[in-house]
């Protein structure tokens, strides 16, 4: 067997000839130029220069010789992601347990019964601690959550209005996501700080994003706001920290209509800003 990538990923020089026989080419490269286009065709010249192909024992080394490079300092931005520790029973009960990720589901086969339970338990813990009636079976990030509710907010709205409330105490990068998003669908973003001063009962909008707690730590009631929004026809979405909502009141009993977040809380790593699961429960 060949330690070789291009040997036994790409198949043997005999089987590529008569693979480019049957299209009508001499051979693989006369497949590839006259299937990419010049503009981004690498030239013969560069191709030439290039070093001799590693194997595949010498590519694991310098790749681990690069990671070796990285320096792992201790984390002090915060801004929803916070370093945490994965309790031993669970890494090895779970993560390390072939009962959750081997697939043996006889109808779907490329989806393990172990994860069809463990998304089950996901959406059951969710539902849970939002107070709310449906969650779903994760999302990208919390940023990107925030986002799907806003636009949720929109269809769901009886509300003709565009005008959308964020809170000036949520986290940064929720904010820009929010406004590149906001900008390519037509939505009018007013930031507004709901603990200091709640919207008027006459406000125009089809819905409101609150951070619970705030980026800056502040925990206030919300009840009053929310209100406020719904009466004029919009929707609330609430971005809540899980791991808070063990303590405090959930966003369903508060009145949210959505609610959204990360549940990077519960163990798992930073992994330098990703991948963690989100959330996004919903009013029934």
């Amino acid at each position: 067997m060949s330690d070789a990538f291009r040997s036994r990923h790409i198949g043997t020089a005999g089987d590529s000839a008569r693979l480019a026989q049957a299209l009508g080419y001499a051979d693989a490269d006369a497949v590839v130029r006259a299937a990419v286009p010049v503009a981004i065709l690498t030239p013969r010249e560069t191709l030439a220069a290039l070093p001799s192909a590693a194997t595949e024992q010498e590519t694991l080394a310098e790749l681990r010789g690069l990671a070796a490079r990285n320096r792992v300092l201790r984390p002090m931005i915060g801004l929803g992601y916070y370093d945490t520790n994965t309790p031993s029973v669970i890494a090895r009960n779970v993560f390390e347990n072939p009962s959750w990720y081997t697939a043996y589901t006889p109808y779907q086969p490329e989806i393990s019964q172990g994860r069809l339970e463990a998304l089950i338990n996901f959406q059951t813990m969710v539902a849970d601690l939002t107070g709310l009636d449906t969650a779903n079976a994760s999302m990208l990030d919390e940023s990107t959550a925030v986002v799907e509710g806003m636009l949720l907010a929109r269809r769901a709205s009886k509300s003709r209005s565009t005008v959308f409330l964020v809170d000036a105490d949520a986290l940064p990068q929720t904010k820009s996501l929010l406004a590149h998003r906001a900008a390519a669908v037509g939505i009018d973003l007013h930031e507004t700080s709901f603990d200091q001063s709640p919207p008027p009962a006459d406000i125009d909008v089809f819905g409101a994003f609150i951070q619970y707690p705030g980026a800056s730590g502040r925990v206030w009631d919300p009840t009053e706001a929310i209100a406020a929004v719904q009466a004029a026809g919009g929707k609330v979405v609430v971005a809540a920290d899980l791991l808070a909502l063990t303590l405090l009141r959930s966003p369903g009993s508060l009145g949210a209509d959505v609610a959204v977040g990360t549940t990077q809380r519960f163990g798992v790593p930073l992994g330098f800003g990703g991948p963690h699961a989100g959330y996004m429960a919903v009013r029934a």
